[in-house]
């Protein structure tokens, strides 16, 4: 047999052997406590439209292995909408799909995506900056967060400022059931019911394949569950008009942001502009003015624009952690690259691979440690007059996030909140 006959075997492989427990204990010593999952909505067989779309199958089962192992090292973790259906971004093979005709913004399309907010957190990300190139997409926001709010109280988790009027009669320990009753009697808006009716069917499906049957229909709803943190990019993502994603919260939500240096756009590409901008970064204090708090950083790296020594390195990664250290956290992105001729060796992993960073220095061995407290105090507000030192965020303002990655040197504001992780994959390998 030859491709695509063989891609299912093809990714099985590549699933064993990328991320292993052996992964998570060097995390865990490097104390990284939460780790940022990108999926595509294939990951759901249900949803893909076969034969006009084609994706490998059997990714769920890696996933609940490797959720299983996190839970197990005591890991956090955001599941990240990475890949929507239709693609939200042209361009980019982290969409599925390396083509420029983006087709997500569409009903049909975000109400595939709809179904897919029962498995994924972080609704979005990076959707197209050109916010009038989005239509529809702060509806799809608001329906997002009302589709998960609709399941966790069906699951008998409550959810504060959300409280639908739900029938004596309804299931307690027969999820398909309650789901089913639910739609029939119209208990949400029409999205949402939609998306719930469109769901029983694929849900039953899962859990036929992989045992789960009694689970949906004979298992006790746990109430003394937190509902999660909804997320998505930050409002300042995207430009003319865009959709504040604060008006769509109905309980815990939080905001990511991503920040890459090497493409550009951001500070002249030499140390000095680099250390300038990111000492006086302002992101923290523009998104929280507009509601957008808790912010954390979902993607960063040591990539630059030009051939950075290993010294700046180790000052490029201690500037940013004490940059983004000041919001709720920060992920890096990625855990690992590949290493091979391909990749000139290790010159594409000393920048992006977070464990190989590790292993050659550049980054400290516990990512709460600085090589140097002070590598911002000779850089702040020595930038326009329109830069600030980074702001502190206040505690209450953190108090709902999920626990990231942080890192606060000695003498810079602190935060009480802990460590953050990292993500699974940009453009290389993900998990």
């Amino acid at each position: 047999m030859a491709y695509p006959d063989t891609v299912d075997q093809t990714f099985a492989k590549h699933w064993d052997s990328w991320f292993t427990q052996s992964d998570l204990q060097d995390l865990k010593d490097a104390g990284i406590n939460t780790l940022r999952i990108p999926l595509g909505y294939w990951i759901v067989e249900g949803l893909v439209e076969r034969p006009a779309e084609n994706y490998p199958r059997g990714g769920l089962e890696y996933l609940r292995r490797g959720l299983g192992w996190a839970r197990d090292f005591g890991m956090h973790v955001i599941l990240d909408h990475h890949a929507l259906p239709g693609v939200q971004t042209p361009s980019q093979e982290f969409a599925g799909q390396c083509t420029d005709d983006v087709q997500f913004y569409t009903p049909h399309n975000y109400h595939r995506a709809l179904f897919s907010s029962v498995f994924a957190i972080e609704a979005v990300n990076e959707p197209l900056t050109d916010a009038s190139k989005t239509p529809g997409y702060g509806d799809f926001q608001k329906n997002f967060v009302k589709t998960i709010r609709a399941v966790e109280t069906l699951l008998g988790i409550h959810v504060a400022g959300y409280g639908p009027n739900l029938p004596a009669t309804l299931p307690t320990t027969n999820f398909t059931a309650a789901l089913e009753l639910s739609c029939s009697l119209s208990l949400f808006d029409a999205d949402v019911v939609a998306a719930l009716s469109d769901a029983l069917p694929i849900l039953s499906g899962i859990g036929l394949q992989y045992g789960l049957t009694g689970t949906l229909t004979a298992e006790p709803f746990s109430s003394g569950r937190s509902p999660l943190v909804t997320t998505f990019m930050d409002v300042n993502w995207q430009y003319d008009n865009p959709p504040n994603p604060a008006n769509a919260a109905i309980g815990p939500q939080g905001y990511d942001n991503h920040l890459y240096y090497s493409f550009g756009g951001v500070a002249a590409a030499d140390p000095t502009s680099y250390m300038q901008s990111i000492c006086n970064l302002q992101r923290i204090q523009n998104d929280a003015a507009l509601g957008n708090s808790p912010l954390w950083f979902g993607e960063w790296g040591l990539s630059t624009q030009f051939n950075a020594s290993d010294s700046f390195l180790k000052q490029w990664g201690d500037a940013q952690k004490w940059a983004y250290g000041q919001s709720a956290g920060w992920i890096y992105w990625n855990f690992k690259t590949e290493i091979s001729d391909l990749t000139n060796g290790t010159d594409l992993a000393r920048q992006w691979s977070f464990l190989e960073a590790l292993n050659m220095g550049l980054l400290p061995q516990n990512v709460a440690s600085y090589f140097d407290d002070d590598v911002c105090q000779p850089y702040i507000n020595k930038t326009a007059s329109q830069s600030r030192s980074v702001p502190v965020v206040k505690d209450a303002a953190v108090a709902r996030a999920p626990v990231v990655n942080t890192s606060t040197p000695s003498k810079a504001p602190s935060l009480k909140l802990s460590g953050h992780g990292r993500r699974l994959a940009k453009k290389h390998h993900s998990f």
